[in-house]
């Protein structure tokens, strides 16, 4: 039962995360239309970067789900470990952090990619 309500959640937070994109890649990111007066309302709408939205998601999520894995195999292996020997709690929360410096690498990527669709 564990195991299909962590799918279900991942699968909606990608949805959500998905629809947000979607929605930031169909901002108001408008230019005025030409010959039109100063001040005026009249605006073109920008066309939406489907590669670069879906691409984002991608380089977003699928990082955050590996890091995600990889903190819960390896803090419940460091606390294991550390309840029997406690001198290794300092080297299992360094894998820790570097199991969080995936998702963070992610989201860099996708910081990048997000200045690329603007």
């Amino acid at each position: 039962m564990r195991t299909k309500t962590w799918l279900g959640l991942t699968v909606l937070l990608a949805l959500l995360g998905f629809a947000a994109l979607c929605w930031v890649g169909a901002g108001d990111v408008c230019a005025q239309a030409p010959g039109a007066a100063e001040g005026t309302a009249l605006r073109a709408p920008s066309p939406v970067r489907w590669d670069l939205t879906i691409g984002i998601a991608v380089v977003v999520g699928l990082p955050c789900l590996a890091a995600g894995y990889a903190v819960a195999k390896v803090g419940s292996a460091a606390l294991g470990a550390a309840s029997e020997r406690p001198e290794l709690l300092v080297r299992g929360l360094l894998y820790v952090a570097l199991a969080e410096g995936i998702a963070i690498y992610g989201l860099l990527m996708g910081v990048l990619l997000y200045f690329k669709l603007r």
